[in-house]
């Protein structure tokens, strides 16, 4: 992405603030280039001097028909409010969970995004799961720090109107759902209370929004109820000059979020959206009413309205430099109002978006890449950069500069100055040539700066937590606080002038790893910074011993960079014997990987349940315990994490029956093979295509189908009848929990079952034997109430059938504060020589967190012996 500037006009602050949201949007994406229509839309753009934000609690919650039609049919600056980044959800793509979630869904929604041409903003509240109250989230949420966040977010994007996506009561469905409403009307009039919040208005201004609606719909009403008092809004026109109705634009954005399962056909065609007023000013036929959205609302800017309007009227699709001049004009006379203004935000706005047209307009292209995408802290790399021009205006270029991003509290960031142009450096850029050159990068001292922010710090089971010292910052762009994600680590700035336009310009891009795959094609990355050594052992494994036998501790050891050499320790509890104590390393170079088994046994004097185990390595005087995590999927770019080097480490008292072999057919995506591995079974996983049949089923003790088994695998479909036959011949088949939407095949049962959304979300909820003649209460482990709750995390059960025919017998019941029993935890049915098993108890998160009690509840499902 690109800005420019007259070099003697601008403030430093003004820079910054273009600087940073200008990089967040190209950060990880291959440099962007415009068409000649998206140039005369964001011309048009230009006129149109408004802002609105929709207010929700997910990912996934976001109104994309509306977002699209507010940001390209009403040319809004359009904003979503996300309060949590979904942490808590299921994924449909693969086997993260929790925060690795949270990042896929923040970048699902950043690639949403940059569909429908709205911005993106998140709260420091944390997705903890499913809850069924907003009183009830609440008491997890720091609703202060939440309120907090929005109305900073509020005062900086400085909404004329704000819109929720729930209503603040239980049709709201989910607490977080409630929350997020309650907490917007909240933040509507505390953004305009200097009162409030006040430590804010040292970087943001106080903003009252003028009207606050709820984007009500038929699913919040009651069937046949009127809507005609509701403020109607049509979101499905076709915009000609991105080729595509907005319902075909949220179509395609929506099907970003590809981990929840959103894959969205297009709409065509009539949209209307419906509006319940809630606070401010209300409105009787549009959103907008009453509200100037043109220059007039501006000091003195009716005439940068003018020259716009001229520049759009003279616009040539087939020659967009022509424009270059008349922009210069409306960025000069934008620069000229700045001096002395007292409301910078619509001028700040404007000049960062006429500096994006006029780079796109002039044809300049430019990136900034290097050969690896990792950088060692306090190494050294080299970035080449490269700038072309491909229009025939006559270009000079100036000067080729490179920054870092601000880290606060690290002592060597450089932050971003004006650029002294330097003659020695000048270049002519004539129509189709192309400039490149190497710079050096170095000097970052803070190990942790690419480690996403709000993942830095520990935080609490509701808040993400992290740091901010007012003293390292000189602008309001210093903050990371609402922000989708880090600015790059480095970027390079090309600072250049067109002949017969008085001004410099400048094209700043961020510096990134290109790579070319022989099936993908080229493929840009983030650079990122890594640790000298990095320590990584298995991922989303716990250690469980059901007795004092040994078990193997693999750690791979990675180089971060060349030349490291030290030594490697497991931390355990006392009780535990490790060997070796200790073990050197020697890598010699960069990525260079070394794995080193650690034996590790309980002894007699072990304490039983749950502890923890941590891999560290010594180079020299320095300690290192992070390993690193690469999220890779087709639809975001690829992300870097720097997972702790720990495991869940249980000992426990299991008993294993006669149950020796298990296929397992992967849904989803889980970590239950590992754990059943864990317990000591031979676990093999099925492929749908070809091992579904009554031989191969056959030879397993048991059969166990992943989570949303039935929601992702079409072959079920035809495949049923097989695994049922296996059951009928004596095996146990045991089902994990199915979403109740979306199933590939009617019935997943031998005999009727209906799923439900029903759910226990109070994790540690006692729980109560129905029976006590169930086989797989008592064999071949004995289990008790606490085995169901006792350190269970987020939810205890999901998606539960609420009916079921009457072969099926509940096994355990267990509600929520304030409801009924739910008794479809567990239900089993004997079905010929063999017993079925649906569970909805969330093991899927349990096991991998080292939760006793699931380990012990999995050994029973699982044995043949229960039939």
């Amino acid at each position: 992405m690109f800005r420019f500037l007259r070099a003697t006009r601008l403030s430093l602050l003004s820079l910054l603030i273009a600087h940073c949201s200008l990089l967040i949007d190209a950060n990880a994406q291959a440099p962007k280039t415009y068409t000649s229509s998206e140039i005369l839309l964001g011309l048009k753009k230009l006129n149109v001097v408004g802002s609105v934000m929709y207010i929700a609690a997910h990912p996934d919650d976001e109104n994309t028909r509306l977002l699209a039609y507010l940001a390209n049919g009403r040319q809004l600056e359009t904003s979503y409010l996300s309060c949590t980044r979904g942490d808590g959800g299921q994924d449909l793509i693969g086997p993260e969970l929790r925060e690795q979630l949270g990042v896929i869904r923040t970048q699902e929604l950043l690639a949403a995004r940059r569909i429908d041409g709205a911005h993106q903003y998140f709260t420091r509240a944390n997705d903890f799961g499913f809850s069924k109250t907003s009183a009830e989230t609440f008491t997890i949420w720091d609703k202060e720090q939440v309120l907090s966040d929005m109305v900073w977010v509020i005062r900086q994007r400085r909404p004329d109107v704000l819109i929720t996506r729930f209503p603040p009561d239980a049709r709201a469905g989910h607490g977080h759902h409630q929350a997020s409403a309650i907490l917007a009307a909240e933040a509507f009039d505390a953004a305009g209370d200097p009162k409030r919040f006040p430590e804010q208005l040292k970087y943001v201004q106080a903003w009252q929004p003028k009207r606050l609606y709820w984007n009500t719909g038929s699913y919040f009403v009651k069937p046949g109820e009127n809507m005609d008092g509701y403020l109607k809004l049509d979101a499905g026109g076709y915009n000609p000059l991105l080729g595509q109705s907005y319902g075909e634009i949220a179509a395609h954005s929506r099907s970003q979020h590809r981990s929840q399962g959103f894959g969205s056909a297009a709409q065509r065609g009539e949209a209307i959206e419906y509006f319940q007023f809630v606070k401010g000013t209300s409105a009787k036929t549009d959103l907008f009413e009453g509200i100037d959205q043109t220059w007039g609302r501006v000091t003195n800017g009716a005439a940068v309205g003018k020259m716009v309007s001229e520049v759009i009227r003279t616009y040539d699709a087939a020659n967009p430099s022509a424009s270059v001049a008349g922009l210069a004009k409306a960025y000069e006379a934008l620069a000229r109002l700045r001096t002395g203004a007292k409301d910078l935000f619509w001028l700040d706005e404007k000049l960062t978006a006429i500096s994006t047209l006029q780079q796109a307009c002039s044809g300049i292209y430019a990136e900034a890449t290097v050969s690896e995408p990792t950088l060692a802290s306090g190494g050294q790399a080299s970035v080449t950069y490269e700038i072309l021009n491909r229009s025939a205006l006559p270009i000079t270029l100036n000067k080729v500069r490179l920054s870092k991003s601000h880290f606060p509290g690290d002592p060597t960031t450089i932050t971003l100055d004006e650029p002294r142009i330097d003659p020695k450096q000048t270049a002519e850029l004539s129509p189709g040539k192309r400039v490149t050159g190497t710079l050096p990068v170095a000097g970052f001292s803070n190990a942790l700066i690419s480690q996403p922010y709000w993942l830095r710090e520990p935080g609490s089971v509701g808040m993400y937590k992290f740091s901010e010292p007012e003293s390292d910052f000189t602008s309001i762009s210093h903050f990371v606080r609402g922000m989708p994600e880090n600015a790059p680590v480095a970027s390079v700035s090309f600072s250049y002038a067109v002949k017969g336009v008085l001004l410099y310009y400048s094209a700043t891009v961020p510096v990134q790893y290109k790579h070319t795959d022989p099936v993908l094609g080229e493929l840009y990355q983030p650079l990122a910074v890594v640790p000298p050594v990095l320590v990584n052992i298995p991922a989303a494994r716990a250690y469980v011993f059901a007795d004092q036998q040994p078990k193997p501790v693999p750690v791979t050891l990675r180089a971060g960079q060349a030349g490291v050499a030290g030594s490697l320790a497991l931390q355990v509890p006392s009780g535990w014997q490790v060997e070796p104590a200790t073990a050197a390393f020697n890598l010699k170079n960069k990525d260079d990987e070394q794995t080193i088994n650690f034996t590790l046994r309980p002894l007699a004097g072990a304490a039983e349940g749950k502890a923890e185990l941590r891999a560290v390595a010594t180079v020299g005087t320095e300690k290192y315990s992070r390993g690193i995590q690469t999220i890779e999927y087709p639809h975001i770019p690829t992300q870097t994490l720097f997972p702790e080097a720990t495991a869940p480490l249980v000992r426990l008292n299991v008993a294993r029956g006669h149950t020796r072999t298990i296929g397992y057919l992967m849904g989803a995506g889980d970590e239950v093979p590992e754990a059943l591995r864990q317990l000591g079974y031979t676990v093999s996983l099925l492929d749908p295509a070809t091992d579904l049949t009554t031989e191969r089923l056959a030879k397993y003790d048991a059969v166990v189908l992943g989570v949303r088994a039935y929601n992702v695998l079409d072959k079920l479909k035809t495949q049923q009848p097989q695994l049922l036959k296996y059951v009928e011949n004596g095996g146990t088949m045991l089902v994990q929990y199915v979403v109740n939407r979306g199933t590939v095949l009617p019935e997943i049962g031998p005999y009727p079952l209906t799923l439900s959304a029903d759910r226990v979300t109070v994790e540690n909820t006692p729980v109560t034997f129905l029976t006590s003649q169930v086989p797989l209460l008592s064999a071949p482990n004995k289990l008790t109430p606490a085995d169901f709750a006792t350190g269970w995390i987020q939810e205890q059960g999901l998606y539960y059938p609420a009916q079921w025919d009457a072969h099926y017998q509940p096994v355990v019941a267990s509600h929520d504060p304030g409801e009924t029993d739910k008794q479809g935890a567990i239900l089993v049915a004997p079905y010929g020589k063999g017993r079925y098993i649906y569970t909805g108890l969330s093991l899927f998160r349990e096991l991998p967190a080292g939760v006793p009690g699931a380990y012990r509840i999995l050994a029973n499902l699982v044995e043949s012996g229960g039939k």
